[in-house]
């Protein structure tokens, strides 16, 4: 990678809307880290940008999550910004070689994982975490007593909400443990035509439906996630955006004792301390 500029990781950054904030993120001077699941394309996109890197992690496993933060941590003492963009929905409900159902796994826990991981640089750069959740985390929520566990039917649609509402209350006690060495925010960044849905793919959040000339590019769903990126105003730390304002969350997805029980739940499945 070239010297100079912010280092900022990106990771679901080989399609959709990672790619784009990447490339949006390199124009504007970052030294970007492209980090995608599939090799050849995260080598693709990182060859678009001079000077950019392109590392591969599959979220589904938290050994190559670990690996990642090893190589990242390695490379740079200092991190400005992670972007926590990996994503993915999956219509068959299936547990991960590590034993936790693989929508919760790849939207949560890997993020929640990598982040930990990666304390060290982002502190020592007074950086940002930027994580892409959803509207559709109003649908979320988890069973009483059960906070990494959906509510509801157990259906595609609803791990995938429960999903999003967790990355939410992440958000929100990151921000309170770590502030103020580091500033956490999460967004919505619309309906986006992309491949997003696609089986076992991690890629940024957006959908593929018949309407897709009605639906954001992925320029425009990665909008607010370079805004929150590098703005120096006009975002809440540990807050919930959307289209560059502050946006509405469902009032469960405020709750800090759910928000610290998820994190203690979920330090506890990756193996940390809380």
């Amino acid at each position: 990678m070239t010297d100079g500029g912010p280092v900022v990781v990106v990771t679901g950054a080989s399609d959709g809307i990672g790619a784009a904030a990447a490339r949006r993120l390199h124009r504007g001077g970052a030294r970007v880290v492209v980090v995608g699941r599939s090799a050849e394309k995260t080598a693709a996109v990182a060859g678009e940008l001079d000077g950019a890197l392109g590392l591969t992690a599959d979220f589904a496993w938290l050994d190559d999550v670990r690996r990642l933060a090893a190589e990242l941590r390695g490379r740079f003492p200092r991190i400005d910004v992670l972007a926590d963009n990996a994503g993915a929905s999956f219509g068959r409900r299936a547990l991960t070689v590590d034993g936790a159902e693989q929508t919760l796994q790849v939207d949560h826990l890997g993020p929640y994982l990598l982040t930990r991981l990666l304390e060290e640089p982002l502190r020592a750069a007074r950086g940002r975490v930027v994580v892409t959740s959803s509207f559709a985390h109003w649908a979320g929520g988890a069973r009483r007593g059960h906070v990494l566990e959906p509510r509801g039917p157990q259906v595609a649609t609803r791990r995938y909400a429960h999903a999003k509402w967790c990355n939410v209350l992440f958000t929100r006690e990151l921000a309170r443990r770590w502030s103020p060495e580091v500033s956490a925010t999460c967004f919505d960044p619309g309906a986006v035509a992309t491949s997003f849905g696609r089986a076992g793919g991690v890629t940024g959040l957006a959908f593929r439906t018949p309407l897709t000339a009605f639906l954001r590019t992925p320029a425009q769903g990665a909008d607010t996630l370079v805004w929150l990126a590098t703005a120096d105003d006009g975002w809440r730390d540990g807050g919930h955006h959307a289209d560059r304002s502050r946006a509405a969350t469902l009032p469960s997805a405020r709750d800090d004792v759910r928000a610290r029980e998820l994190w203690e739940r979920s330090a506890a499945l990756v193996g940390l301390p809380a």
